[in-house]
């Protein structure tokens, strides 16, 4: 699953975070790393851009950016 298919309101963790050289580099450098818990906050009418809270900010990004993130749901007692 990624970033994209997200649902809004819950919580998710990242597995792995796609893509090759400065697009990779990019989004690691958003905070966007493996383990790192995400809530999604908000999709816009059309699918883009995603805002997410992560690492206590919010930050929004756009649909082919999240289409690299590689999430996991989880589950209650993991947070």
């Amino acid at each position: 699953m990624t970033l994209r298919d997200a649902k809004v309101g819950k919580f998710y963790v990242v597995k792995k975070v796609n893509g090759k050289g400065p697009l990779k580099r990019r989004i690691m450098d958003m905070g966007i790393t493996k383990n790192t818990t995400i809530y999604i906050r908000k999709v816009a009418p059309l699918g883009d851009p995603v805002q997410i809270n992560i690492r206590s900010y919010e930050l929004t990004i756009r649909r082919e950016d999240a289409e690299l993130i590689e999430i996991e749901e989880m589950t209650v007692g993991e947070a």
